[in-house]
């Protein structure tokens, strides 16, 4: 059985400290911390090696953790993610990225009602198209709509746009996309987990976010700030942790590690 993950949300108590002529009296009130620090049941095992370290360090303490992992082919991924994005109200059916819809199994291909897998980091985005890697990784290929997915197509993320058709919520212009509400910490900790996995040492690119859009073929997505924000905004559902579990038992046998831990995107950036 997976193991139990236990969430602790840490407040911090801000005193407010009011003097008189005899004494100082401290008034604690308590505010919640975005993002705020988390204990998983992997963090004495799996990420002993990257607790209590912050900024350089522990980037490259999780990137040695999370990049031992078994590999799928890309044809692989349309079985993976029947399972990895299955509604949980409906067994026949994935929950599709971007739109919120609840799809048919059976609706996997290319055509207009369709969906399909979208690769959130843009393929283009260090040109590793879908080469058994980066090109494959489970961790940020999910089930879209064929026409929302082509709308996205390699755009950089970023507040603002207009009301995609289809999309749940979600907004396009011209250099940038911004996912519905309800995903934006799952892109955010998506594209950040293809950052740390991904670091030029293994024959692919060294994937980074940046504060640009128009990142073209540029191993680069933006905007750093914007994910940082939606990750603080939108933190890991049940969906999200359930999806990162599976994909631990079953195919890759790594985590994304910005899902049991958000507090680490700050930490790190």
């Amino acid at each position: 059985m997976p193991a139990t993950q236990i969430r602790t949300r840490r407040w911090k108590a801000v005193a407010l400290a009011t003097s008189t002529v005899l004494a100082a009296l401290a008034i604690p009130t308590m505010t919640a911390t975005p993002a705020g620090a988390t204990t998983t049941a992997y963090d004495s095992t799996y990420y002993k090696n990257a607790v209590g370290k912050t900024g350089a360090g522990l980037k490259s303490s999780l990137h040695t953790i999370i990049s031992s992992q078994t590999k799928i082919s890309y044809s692989a991924v349309w079985n993976a993610l029947k399972v990895t994005d299955q509604d949980p109200n409906n067994s026949g059916n994935v929950i599709l990225l971007y739109s919120g819809v609840s799809r048919s199994k059976s609706l996997s291909g290319g055509d207009v009602g369709d969906w399909n897998r979208e690769h959130v980091w843009a393929k283009s985005h260090g040109d590793f198209g879908e080469a058994t890697g980066p090109g494959t990784d489970l961790h940020h290929l999910r089930p879209a709509d064929v026409t929302v997915n082509s709308i996205r197509g390699n755009l950089d993320f970023d507040n603002g746009g207009s009301a995609v058709a289809g999309g749940g919520g979600s907004l396009k212009d011209s250099d940038s996309f911004e996912p519905r509400d309800a995903d934006k910490g799952d892109v955010a900790r998506m594209i950040l987990y293809m950052a740390v996995r991904y670091e030029g040492d293994d024959n692919w690119p060294d994937l980074e976010p940046n504060e640009k859009v128009n990142n073209g073929s540029k191993p680069n997505i933006g905007k750093l700030s914007v994910l940082k924000q939606w990750n603080d905004e939108d933190p890991p559902s049940a969906f999200e942790e359930k999806r990162n579990q599976v994909i631990y038992d079953t195919y890759q046998h790594n985590r994304n590690p910005f899902i049991d831990h958000p507090e680490w995107v700050e930490a790190i950036w």
